[in-house]
């Protein structure tokens, strides 16, 4: 086959309400693939998507279309064959871009194409009207109806000689009237052609209109034979995508089982780790009674560390009267040691008097 997919992305296909013509209706219920295919036999590129088995989206491009971005992941273009506007919901903004960059691209390719294709038709198309032109026309050219400027000169010729003698009129008059039965017959013979060719233009004319119409219900024929390829052509082309569809499909389920696998595992590190929680939270509140013991304790030490304190403070007041005290008995007692000292001398002396 001549129509090979060049560009495939995944988007969600929406389009207008034919009766509102202004909201959108999905045509599919997930995201599917959407491809540009490039059709080399006949030089046109084309959007298709398939959903299952149904064509949701089976758009040629041409150079009057245009691809609008109306938001960061929706895009849309209308399609004047379909009678319809197409939509399409990306599942990012990068991927958005990248579709209308193709869509550009592949746009100007079938510009260039239908240039190229209007070229050809004018060249083939230019030589055949001059000639058809030629055999048209000269049927009816005056020298066809009246004769040449050569056929016509005799009888000018034979009218511009001198007038003959009176004695040769019979024999110009005899000679001339043989002329002109001559030209009569020839007019008459032109006459007829002309008729002839007349008749046949005007049963060509009729001919050409007859053609015409039978070309326009040949080209009606020709479309919807066309258009019927085209269906089948695109089921048929779709098949290598339906199958890269399914197998994306097994590899995304192989994935998302792969990513559940991961998941559960997640789920069982979790709940051990809910377990550990719950023995630490355990210990935590084991902890948080000890220590409010603890403090309970500390407050009663506090108090006897305070009571002592309170004690030590009296005893220390007391040790230091009783210092005082003692002192003044010191001084006290070295009083009267001195004074008894003396006393000693003075007895001393009064024995030695004695």
């Amino acid at each position: 086959m001549g129509e090979q997919p060049i560009f495939s992305t995944r988007a969600h296909v929406f389009q207008i309400d034919p009766n509102t013509k202004k909201n959108w209706v999905p045509t599919s219920k997930h995201a599917v693939t959407v491809s540009y295919f490039y059709d080399s036999t006949r030089n046109v590129y084309r959007i298709i998507s398939l959903d299952g088995s149904k064509a949701i989206i089976n758009s040629t491009i041409t150079p009057n279309m245009t691809f609008t971005k109306t938001s960061q992941k929706f895009g849309q273009w209308a399609d004047s064959r379909a009678n319809t506007v197409y939509g399409l919901g990306f599942s990012s903004e990068h991927h958005l871009s990248k579709f209308a960059e193709k869509f550009q691209e592949f746009k100007e390719a079938a510009r260039l194409a239908k240039e190229k294709s209007q070229e050809k038709m004018e060249l083939t198309s230019t030589p055949s009207q001059e000639s058809a032109g030629g055999d048209l026309q000269s049927p009816l050219t005056p020298e066809s109806i009246n004769g040449t400027d050569d056929e016509r000169t005799p009888d000018v010729t034979q009218n511009s000689e001198p007038r003959p003698e009176p004695t040769q009129n019979a024999l110009s008059f005899s000679h001339s009237s043989a002329i002109s039965k001559h030209w009569e017959a020839e007019l008459a013979t032109l006459k007829g052609n002309n008729a002839k060719l007349t008749a046949a233009l005007l049963e060509s004319t009729a001919n050409v209109k007859q053609w015409k119409q039978q070309l326009a219900a040949y080209q009606e024929e020709a479309e919807r034979l066309h258009k019927r390829v085209t269906e089948l052509e695109c089921v048929s082309s779709q098949a290598n995508a339906v199958h890269t569809h399914k197998t994306e499909l097994n590899q995304t389920i192989q994935e998302l089982e792969e990513t559940l696998k991961v998941k559960e595992e997640e789920i069982e590190r979790l709940k051990q780790e809910i377990d550990n929680a719950r023995e630490l939270q355990e210990q935590r509140d084991s902890l948080t009674q000890k220590l409010q013991e603890v403090e309970i304790r500390n407050k009663d030490l506090e108090g006897q560390l305070s009571d002592l304190e309170q004690r030590l403070e009296k005893s220390q007041n007391e040790q230091e009267a009783f210092r005082n005290n003692l002192k003044t008995l010191l001084e006290i007692l070295d009083g009267k040691i001195f004074e008894l000292t003396e006393l000693r001398d003075n007895l001393a002396k009064l024995l030695e008097r004695s």
